[in-house]
């Protein structure tokens, strides 16, 4: 194949997307394609897709039809559609969308390349199967170019918890967790292409488990490797935040104080509805053992707001649960059905009382993380520098909480961990001075 087959790839969700459209890049790239950055220069186009948010199969429809005057001028162009998407909706984008060549699962992109060949001149090409061989084994192995300073590592796929509201069991099938073997190479790998941080990224990522390796022992074996600074994982089930994982937050230096576990309801009687099998009280138990081992650590969290069933005393045990917490930074959205799930068919709460409610939760969460990120104010933080800022002489970086912070410094700076004097917050940023 030719070396000048271009391809554009668009990632929409969560960053395990993000890192599976990096392993298609790498997929395609073995097969001759380069990436750019518009659809106007491509010879294909990728669009890799989330089920989670509402409305995302229209939002992938309207995004195809934009592509359609590109397919009319170049009938050579190939177009797909991968991830979560793909596998919810398989062949009804084909019959909607006829200039769709190739659909592809997020268990099956290991098989692109091939579906590429066969794909176009009219021929279209389905592959959604949880396929028995597991597909980083088939991917090509990345170029030895410089990365950016932080990386996702995928360590876990899949959910068996099966939450009511969730499509995540049906698009990404089983709990699988990678080989520990392979994740140290591929962790290895990318600290010598310049990676000072790797955050490790599952639907369940602390129900880890290969072999007799857990979470917290992946963590304690990368923490080993020369040149990996820090170390961050997303996201977490309540029920699988076992005591060897809060403690490991007490040990390893490199993992940093920040830890994002979604409660969704602080009602017991909506997470009841919501099959998530554990308590409110549960939940804040966890919490409390944490912040002993961690007592510096920034809490993050998920919301969804007016499940069915919700009546005003669940939503206020909500807002109560957060006045306890009081999350450094937190995710708020309004309930949504997803075809398929079993809340999808009970009776759904009004719109407009969904978005009052919606509107006074993240009104208190929004004060609760401007508490939070006041209090980083004269704080010495070390802070990695990830690149450039709009200024001149301004270099943005992330600190151990995951907050941007930028600051005057040098692009000689960047990728390395440089101490912070934080003199000021903004709305979703720190701003500070190097000392």
């Amino acid at each position: 194949m030719s070396n000048t087959k271009k391809l554009f790839i668009k990632t929409y969700g969560c960053q395990m997307n993000v890192y599976d459209s990096e392993r298609m890049v790498d997929a395609m790239g073995a097969d001759g394609y380069t990436t750019v950055d518009s659809p106007e220069q491509a010879d294909m186009i990728l669009l890799n897709t989330c089920h989670i948010r509402e409305k995302a199969a229209e939002k992938i429809y309207s995004e195809l039809g934009r592509y359609r005057p590109l397919k009319d001028a170049n009938p050579d162009l190939k177009i797909g559609v991968a991830g979560c998407v793909a596998q919810a909706e398989g062949e009804e984008i084909m019959i909607r969308q006829p200039m769709v060549d190739l659909v592809v699962g997020p268990q099956a992109y290991h098989r692109l390349p091939k579906m590429a060949e066969k794909a176009g001149n009219g021929v279209q090409v389905l592959d959604t199967e949880f396929p028995e061989e597991d597909k980083f084994e088939f991917l090509p192995r990345g170029t030895k170019a410089r990365r950016a300073p932080a990386a996702f590592l995928t360590v876990q796929e899949g959910c068996d918890k099966f939450c009511a509201f969730c499509v995540v069991p049906y698009t990404r099938g089983a709990e699988v967790s990678r080989a520990p073997e392979r994740l140290m190479a591929e962790a290895r790998d990318l600290v010598e292409r310049g990676v000072v941080e790797i955050s490790l990224l599952g639907q369940n990522v602390n129900a880890y488990l290969a072999d007799d390796w857990t979470l917290p022992r992946l963590i304690r074996e990368l923490a080993k490797i020369d040149g990996l600074e820090r170390i961050r994982y997303m996201t977490s089930h309540p029920n699988d935040m076992a005591d060897d994982l809060i403690a490991v937050h007490g040990e390893v230096e490199k993992l940093m104080p920040y830890l994002h576990l979604p409660v969704q309801s602080g009602s017991d009687k909506v997470l009841k509805a919501m099959n998530r099998k554990h308590t409110a009280a549960d939940y804040l138990k966890v919490l409390e053992r944490m912040r002993v081992v961690r007592p510096d650590i920034m809490l993050s969290g998920d919301f969804i707001v007016g499940f069915p069933g919700e009546d005003e005393a669940d939503f206020q045990a909500t807002m109560d649960l957060c006045e306890e917490v009081r999350y450094g930074q937190a995710y708020s959205f309004k309930y949504s059905p997803r075809p398929g799930t079993p809340a999808a068919d009970r009776a759904h709460v009004e719109e407009s009382v969904k978005t009052e409610r919606l509107h006074r939760l993240q009104a208190l969460l929004t004060s609760h993380q401007v508490e939070f990120q006041n209090s980083m104010i004269g704080r010495t933080l070390p802070v990695l520098v990830e690149k450039l800022g709009r200024e001149t002489g301004q270099v943005i970086g992330k600190s151990p909480y995951l907050h941007a912070t930028h600051f005057l410094g040098d692009p000689s700076d960047i990728g390395k961990v440089v101490n912070v004097k934080v003199v000021a917050t903004e709305r979703n940023s720190l701003s500070a001075e190097k000392i």
